[in-house]
């Protein structure tokens, strides 16, 4: 795994229950990310947190200073892990993402996180525009319904429609793979 990073975008408590956004499959993604740090972890491979605090007007969660907006205490950062504070859905927007990645030889990035349809998804295009490889843990993200002109497109088929978008055309954007058989493949 050389060259190689775990970012973990947005797993943050107000995404989890009781939160004030709460997200379809919320628990199972943390699990999940919690496997893929573990391992990470006890093979001192890198390992980014990606945390969004909302600053535009009428934001009613991920507020500055709110319990809500802590990374979740599952996959809570330790030791040099970086933590990467962003305000768009594109985690390289307006961070030092990518002058963190190249200054460190990062070129094959493991993602996790919330929401599968937003964040998750535009990070790992703007990734691959950047020429970073890219591999999506399909479990270790999660999203909610959504509303298109009055019809409820429930979490389920948000979180298909967007893994395989992503995947498409042979895993052009990214390789979408479960947690488990990641790890069996490690």
């Amino acid at each position: 795994m050389e060259n190689t990073a775990l970012l973990i975008i947005d797993v943050q408590n107000d995404y989890f229950p009781g939160g004030k956004m709460e997200l379809a499959g919320a628990e199972a993604a943390g699990n999940n990310t919690q496997k893929i740090l573990e391992y990470f972890r006890r093979n001192s491979l890198p390992v980014i947190h990606i945390r969004h605090i909302a600053v535009n007007e009428g934001a009613d969660f991920f507020l500055p200073d709110s319990p809500g907006s802590e990374i979740h205490p599952r996959v809570s950062p330790k030791g040099n892990e970086k933590v990467i504070i962003k305000h768009f859905p594109n985690s390289f927007r307006e961070t030092d993402l990518l002058q963190y990645l190249q200054k460190n030889g990062i070129k094959n990035l493991v993602i996790t996180g919330m929401m599968t349809d937003v964040c998750v998804d535009a990070t790992t295009r703007a990734a691959f525009d950047l020429g970073f490889s890219n591999s999506v843990i399909g479990d270790a993200t999660a999203t909610r319904d959504r509303d298109l002109n009055g019809q409820v497109v429930k979490a389920v088929e948000v979180q298909k429609s967007f893994l395989a978008g992503i995947s498409a055309l042979g895993g052009l954007y990214a390789k979408v793979v479960n947690a488990r058989d990641f790890l069996a493949g490690q």
